[in-house]
């Protein structure tokens, strides 16, 4: 979608949305490729003992057309909820595919949630057909009575006592399906927000959701696609990152991306998985960033091709950001976004748009602002709540259910974010915290991410998050929660010299006047500090 510009404010000026009439995000991302390239490749599924499967266009679009005549045999019709409790897979496309194909609503949902997440889902949603595996089918076992709705389970391990076998039941179905004729409005996939705050909630999209995704896709990975490109990331295909900014963007755009089942993020296979399999883009979360620190001279170990990498869902900051120049030889591109209206700041280093602890500036096509709380729009260097203002192709329908939680979302046209944030006189925003999650203590409001930031910097620190602790003289005073790299002892000495470290570094008033150090860090699937949790454990 975006033109090739290479001056940010003409790239910006320019540009102009182009969304058809009709649009259905199954034809776009698979129909339209197999109808003039069959055998392209869209997927390079790597298998747990290295074996490489090529999955083509072709087999995208007979997999999802069999997959949704057999939804439609089944009953479900459009409007109706479909889960995919899977990891990455061919499986998983194809069940997208067919999904919005059949003008149903697509509901991923993630194997490492516990029954009670899945349960409530399920449940919240009205879900009535669900695709999964072995490892799903035993989290249902105890809660299929709390999903009353769910008529079909197929599991792609085969057939078991509560479920039919995905190959076996579609080898039946016909390979032959007309989609569904779908506006760019209607709802395509509904995604839970990721609960750092409160019970999750289902925030639906349409299928202009892909398209209004793509120039925010384009500009971190600087103009993609370029030829050669091959996309991977390690998130998780059931939420938005992995499946937005990696996943569908790569099928639109005809270039492989790799599906590589992960039990847990693993520094040194992340390296060797891109050198080995010439990954030319990525998307990393920060925090998945930041264990890669771990890995040493990964440069001088592995013949890595990236030729961009960007990150998003939590603040990369300056180190991390100045870590990756010397790893990986380019620039890192933080985005930003959230569920309900994803990738709308970005940095390009391509356009000379790149800062080290800012987000980057708004994405073409999106009207993003620092605001008050009365709308208006907030002076340079003055804190506020980051903003999209509407109406705009990425932003979601509503919360599933919950129209009052839809319009709070809104002051005026402006859609709020939750995050409080910052411009500077060049136009970049800089992501300061969560409205609950910035400290006020002493009369200073206190930014998380920077102390996060700085004490990552010390040699003993792997991770670090900071919250305030309620106190009876300051408000609220710095509290530091840290897992410590391996061979380093969490002492009182430890802690001390941390506080020293950041306090000299930084400022008195930033310092953690506590800390605390933990085994692992509490996280959400899409690899967030569960902040709550930290703050009910202070």
């Amino acid at each position: 979608m975006l033109p090739h510009i290479n001056d940010y404010d003409a790239l910006f000026r320019q540009f102009r949305w182009r969304i058809p009439p009709r649009y259905n995000i199954g034809v776009d991302v698979c129909d339209r490729w197999a109808a003039c390239e069959p055998r392209r490749t869209a997927i390079l599924h790597i298998h747990a003992d290295g074996r490489i499967e090529e999955i083509s266009y072709q087999w995208l679009r007979e997999t999802s057309n069999r997959l949704a005549n057999v939804l439609r045999a089944h009953g479900i019709a459009r409007g109706d909820r479909v889960a995919i409790l899977l990891p990455q897979a061919p499986e998983v496309a194809a069940a997208h595919i067919a999904i919005y194909k059949l003008a149903t609503v697509a509901l991923p949902l993630a194997l490492l949630f516990g029954v009670d997440a899945i349960a409530y889902r399920l449940q919240n949603s009205g879900a009535k057909a669900v695709l999964t595996n072995a490892q799903g089918l035993a989290k249902l076992a105890g809660i299929r009575d709390q999903a009353p709705k769910v008529k079909l389970v197929l599991s792609v391990d085969g057939t078991a006592d509560a479920a039919l076998g995905f190959a076996e039941t579609l080898a039946k179905a016909s390979s032959d399906f007309t989609p569904e004729n779908t506006s760019p409005d209607d709802p395509a996939m509904m995604i839970y927000t990721s609960g750092t705050t409160g019970q999750p909630k289902g925030a639906l999209h349409a299928h202009r959701v892909l398209l209004g995704h793509m120039p925010g896709v384009e500009m971190p990975h600087d103009f993609f696609p370029q030829p050669g490109d091959r996309f991977w990331t390690p998130a998780d295909w059931a939420w938005a990152g992995g499946l937005l900014d990696a996943l569908l963007p790569s099928l639109h755009h005809g270039v492989p991306v790799i599906a590589r089942k992960l039990e847990k993020f693993d520094p040194e296979e992340a390296f060797a998985l891109m050198a080995r399999h010439q990954v030319r883009n990525a998307f990393i979360p920060p925090t998945a960033l930041r264990m890669l620190r771990s890995a040493q001279n990964p440069r001088g170990r592995h013949d890595l091709k990236l030729r961009t990498l960007g990150s998003g869902g939590e603040s990369l900051g300056a180190e991390t950001y100045e870590w990756g120049r010397a790893a990986f030889g380019l620039v890192i591109n933080e985005f930003y976004g959230q569920t309900e209206c994803n990738l709308v700041l970005s940095s390009c280093a391509m356009l000379g748009v790149s800062r080290p602890g800012a987000i980057g500036k708004p994405v073409p096509g999106h009207d993003v602002a620092v605001i008050r709380p009365d709308g208006s729009r907030a002076a340079a260097g003055e804190l506020g709540q980051i903003a999209v203002k509407r109406p705009d192709p990425v932003m979601f329908l509503e919360y599933w259910g919950r129209p009052e939680a839809t319009e709070a979302k809104f002051i005026g046209d402006w859609m709020t974010t939750g995050d409080q944030g910052q411009v500077d006189e060049d136009g970049y925003v800089q992501f300061v915290g969560r409205d609950d999650d910035v400290i006020t203590s002493s009369g200073y409001r206190i930014g998380p991410g920077e102390i996060e930031d700085c004490l990552i910097r010390h040699p003993a620190v792997a991770l670090a998050a900071v919250i305030g602790k309620p106190d009876p003289v300051r408000t609220e005073i710095v509290k530091a929660f840290i897992v410590v790299k391996s061979g380093h002892a969490p002492t009182d000495q430890l802690a001390s010299e941390l506080q020293t470290f950041v306090k000299t570094r930084l400022s008195a008033h930033e310092y953690p006047r506590e800390i605390a150090f933990i085994d692992q860090m509490p996280m959400t699937t899409t690899g967030k500090v569960i902040r709550r949790l930290l703050r009910e454990r202070a």
